[in-house]
Protein backbone atom coordinates (compact mmCIF):
# COMPACT_ATOMS: atom_id res chain seq x y z
CA UNK A 1 0.00 0.00 0.00
CA UNK A 2 2.14 2.54 -1.38
CA UNK A 3 1.34 6.43 -0.67
CA UNK A 4 3.83 8.88 -1.55
CA UNK A 5 1.95 12.45 -0.47
CA UNK A 6 4.46 14.93 -0.13
CA UNK A 7 7.51 12.55 -2.58
CA UNK A 8 8.01 8.83 -3.19
CA UNK A 9 11.56 9.46 -2.17
CA UNK A 10 10.17 9.69 1.31
CA UNK A 11 8.42 6.71 1.27
CA UNK A 12 10.43 2.99 2.58
CA UNK A 13 9.84 -0.79 1.76
CA UNK A 14 9.99 -1.42 5.12
CA UNK A 15 8.82 -0.46 8.38
CA UNK A 16 10.91 2.71 9.47
CA UNK A 17 10.96 4.09 13.13
CA UNK A 18 11.69 7.60 13.57
CA UNK A 19 12.01 9.73 16.82
CA UNK A 20 10.54 13.42 16.79
CA UNK A 21 12.59 14.88 19.60
CA UNK A 22 10.81 18.77 20.94
CA UNK A 23 13.60 21.07 22.07
CA UNK A 24 11.09 23.26 24.85
CA UNK A 25 13.19 26.35 25.03
CA UNK A 26 13.27 26.61 20.91
CA UNK A 27 9.45 25.34 20.20
CA UNK A 28 11.82 23.40 17.01
CA UNK A 29 11.99 19.95 16.42
CA UNK A 30 14.56 17.08 14.87
CA UNK A 31 13.70 13.88 13.62
CA UNK A 32 16.04 10.74 13.76
CA UNK A 33 16.68 7.85 12.45
CA UNK A 34 16.82 4.54 15.09
CA UNK A 35 20.94 5.21 14.36
CA UNK A 36 20.60 8.99 15.67
CA UNK A 37 20.82 10.33 12.13
CA UNK A 38 19.06 13.71 11.44
CA UNK A 39 16.34 12.73 8.58
CA UNK A 40 13.66 15.88 8.89
CA UNK A 41 14.00 19.06 10.88
CA UNK A 42 10.66 21.09 11.94
CA UNK A 43 11.50 25.10 12.70
CA UNK A 44 8.69 27.79 13.53
CA UNK A 45 8.63 30.49 10.18
CA UNK A 46 10.02 34.04 11.39
CA UNK A 47 8.45 37.05 10.77
CA UNK A 48 4.89 34.98 10.42
CA UNK A 49 1.91 36.55 12.22
CA UNK A 50 0.12 33.55 11.85
CA UNK A 51 0.86 29.44 13.20
CA UNK A 52 3.25 28.23 10.80
CA UNK A 53 5.90 25.74 10.68
CA UNK A 54 8.42 24.34 8.16
CA UNK A 55 9.52 20.74 7.61
CA UNK A 56 12.98 20.65 6.06
CA UNK A 57 15.41 17.92 5.25
CA UNK A 58 18.54 17.38 7.03
CA UNK A 59 20.39 19.61 4.58
CA UNK A 60 17.97 22.46 5.58
CA UNK A 61 15.80 22.47 2.29
CA UNK A 62 12.00 23.18 2.67
CA UNK A 63 9.86 20.84 2.07
CA UNK A 64 6.33 21.72 3.27
CA UNK A 65 5.03 24.87 5.38
CA UNK A 66 2.62 23.70 7.98
CA UNK A 67 -0.20 26.82 8.63
CA UNK A 68 -3.04 27.21 11.03
CA UNK A 69 -6.08 28.73 9.88
CA UNK A 70 -6.99 31.46 11.88
CA UNK A 71 -10.49 31.55 13.04
CA UNK A 72 -11.06 28.17 12.10
CA UNK A 73 -13.79 26.46 14.52
CA UNK A 74 -12.60 23.00 13.54
CA UNK A 75 -8.63 24.25 14.35
CA UNK A 76 -7.53 23.27 10.69
CA UNK A 77 -4.22 23.51 9.48
CA UNK A 78 -3.09 23.56 5.47
CA UNK A 79 0.60 22.04 4.19
CA UNK A 80 1.96 23.66 1.42
CA UNK A 81 4.72 22.23 -0.72
CA UNK A 82 7.95 24.27 -0.09
CA UNK A 83 8.35 27.32 1.86
CA UNK A 84 4.93 28.97 -0.07
CA UNK A 85 1.80 29.23 1.02
CA UNK A 86 0.44 29.47 -2.27
CA UNK A 87 -3.09 27.86 -2.44
CA UNK A 88 -1.71 26.17 -5.81
CA UNK A 89 0.91 24.61 -3.53
CA UNK A 90 -1.50 23.11 -1.00
CA UNK A 91 -1.08 19.38 -0.66
CA UNK A 92 -3.52 18.32 2.39
CA UNK A 93 -5.25 20.12 5.05
CA UNK A 94 -5.81 18.54 8.09
CA UNK A 95 -8.76 19.78 11.33
CA UNK A 96 -10.50 18.42 14.14
CA UNK A 97 -13.40 16.08 13.42
CA UNK A 98 -15.82 17.63 15.93
CA UNK A 99 -15.40 20.97 17.61
CA UNK A 100 -15.25 19.12 21.43
CA UNK A 101 -13.36 16.32 21.76
CA UNK A 102 -11.84 14.33 25.04
CA UNK A 103 -9.64 11.90 22.81
CA UNK A 104 -8.36 13.77 19.09
CA UNK A 105 -9.26 12.83 16.35
CA UNK A 106 -8.75 14.66 12.74
CA UNK A 107 -9.70 14.31 9.47
CA UNK A 108 -6.74 14.31 6.77
CA UNK A 109 -7.96 15.46 3.43
CA UNK A 110 -5.40 15.55 0.50
CA UNK A 111 -5.32 18.70 -2.03
CA UNK A 112 -7.75 17.02 -4.48
CA UNK A 113 -10.29 15.95 -1.46
CA UNK A 114 -12.27 19.30 -2.36
CA UNK A 115 -15.37 17.96 -1.29
CA UNK A 116 -14.23 16.63 1.71
CA UNK A 117 -17.22 14.06 2.18
CA UNK A 118 -14.77 11.06 3.14
CA UNK A 119 -11.39 12.11 4.84
CA UNK A 120 -8.20 10.49 3.32
CA UNK A 121 -6.87 9.85 6.46
CA UNK A 122 -7.55 9.70 10.05
CA UNK A 123 -5.50 10.29 12.99
CA UNK A 124 -6.96 8.79 16.41
CA UNK A 125 -5.06 9.83 19.63
CA UNK A 126 -5.29 10.20 23.11
CA UNK A 127 -3.22 12.84 23.75
CA UNK A 128 -3.16 12.03 27.80
CA UNK A 129 -0.97 8.90 27.12
CA UNK A 130 0.50 10.66 24.02
CA UNK A 131 -0.19 8.07 21.53
CA UNK A 132 -1.81 8.18 17.78
CA UNK A 133 -2.76 6.31 15.02
CA UNK A 134 -3.00 7.24 11.61
CA UNK A 135 -5.44 5.14 9.36
CA UNK A 136 -5.81 5.60 5.50
CA UNK A 137 -9.16 6.14 4.59
CA UNK A 138 -12.28 6.19 6.81
CA UNK A 139 -11.91 2.85 8.21
CA UNK A 140 -10.33 2.16 11.79
CA UNK A 141 -9.88 -1.39 10.35
CA UNK A 142 -6.29 -2.67 11.24
CA UNK A 143 -5.50 -3.37 8.44
CA UNK A 144 -5.89 0.00 7.35
CA UNK A 145 -3.02 1.47 10.07
CA UNK A 146 -0.47 3.68 7.98
CA UNK A 147 1.48 5.22 10.85
CA UNK A 148 1.42 4.63 14.92
CA UNK A 149 3.11 6.93 17.16
CA UNK A 150 3.85 7.14 21.39
CA UNK A 151 5.18 8.61 24.01
CA UNK A 152 8.72 7.68 24.77
CA UNK A 153 10.45 9.12 27.83
CA UNK A 154 13.84 8.80 29.05
CA UNK A 155 16.41 10.30 31.57
CA UNK A 156 17.74 12.60 29.08
CA UNK A 157 14.92 13.83 28.13
CA UNK A 158 13.49 14.62 31.49
CA UNK A 159 17.38 16.57 32.24
CA UNK A 160 17.76 18.21 29.00
CA UNK A 161 13.86 19.24 28.99
CA UNK A 162 13.24 17.73 25.85
CA UNK A 163 10.12 15.67 24.62
CA UNK A 164 9.97 12.61 22.42
CA UNK A 165 8.03 10.52 20.30
CA UNK A 166 8.37 7.80 18.80
CA UNK A 167 6.39 6.71 15.72
CA UNK A 168 6.58 3.48 13.14
CA UNK A 169 5.53 4.72 10.07
CA UNK A 170 4.47 1.46 7.84
CA UNK A 171 6.29 0.29 4.48
CA UNK A 172 5.21 2.22 1.40
CA UNK A 173 4.14 5.48 3.82
CA UNK A 174 5.26 9.05 3.31
CA UNK A 175 7.44 9.66 6.21
CA UNK A 176 7.43 13.32 5.73
CA UNK A 177 3.43 13.24 5.23
CA UNK A 178 3.79 11.42 8.82
CA UNK A 179 5.79 13.73 10.35
CA UNK A 180 3.75 16.39 9.21
CA UNK A 181 0.56 15.01 11.14
CA UNK A 182 2.37 14.00 14.22
CA UNK A 183 3.76 17.87 14.26
CA UNK A 184 0.05 19.26 14.11
CA UNK A 185 -1.50 17.39 16.18
CA UNK A 186 1.30 18.56 18.82
CA UNK A 187 0.61 21.83 18.24
CA UNK A 188 -3.02 20.98 18.03
CA UNK A 189 -2.43 19.43 21.71
CA UNK A 190 0.25 21.79 23.40
CA UNK A 191 -1.24 24.05 25.77
CA UNK A 192 -3.10 27.24 24.90
CA UNK A 193 -2.64 26.38 20.88
CA UNK A 194 -6.34 25.36 21.31
CA UNK A 195 -7.50 28.42 23.38
CA UNK A 196 -9.01 31.58 21.86
CA UNK A 197 -11.89 30.49 19.83
CA UNK A 198 -10.19 30.50 16.64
Amino acid sequence: MAKAIIGPHFCSPYPVDLGIVRQVLSGDFAVKDINGNTVFKVKEAFLSLRDRRVLVDAHGYPIVTLQKKLLSTHHRWKVYRGDSTDSSNLVFSVKKSSMLQWKTKLHVFLANNTGEYAPDFRVKGNWFEQSCVVYAGNSKSSNNIVAQMHKKHTVTSVLFGKDNFMVTVYSGIDQAFIVALIIILDEMNSSGSDSGGE
